[in-house]
């Protein structure tokens, strides 16, 4: 099973090339390969098992911006 980062990787070169050969060749894997990431993205959309780091805290972070209008520093978010 390839990373995110490998998936990514595949999905970006054959945005660039538009073939399954061309971005296999710039990747290093099998043009079978590419073929299964891209029809796997265009059918199911984003990986939704990748969470971002942030998701945690977003609903944190969103009621101190609204809270002090926008002047809250990151620094101060932190902690």
């Amino acid at each position: 099973m390839k990373s995110v980062r490998e998936r990514m990787d595949i999905q970006s070169a054959y945005r660039e090339v538009g073939t399954y050969r061309g971005a296999a060749e710039i990747c290093g894997v099998t043009h079978k390969t590419v073929k299964r990431v891209v029809e796997t993205m265009l059918n199911n959309g984003p990986d939704p098992a990748v969470a971002h780091n942030y998701d945690t805290v977003a609903d944190l972070v969103a009621e101190r911006v609204e809270r002090t209008k926008g002047r809250i520093s990151a620094k101060r978010l932190l902690p």
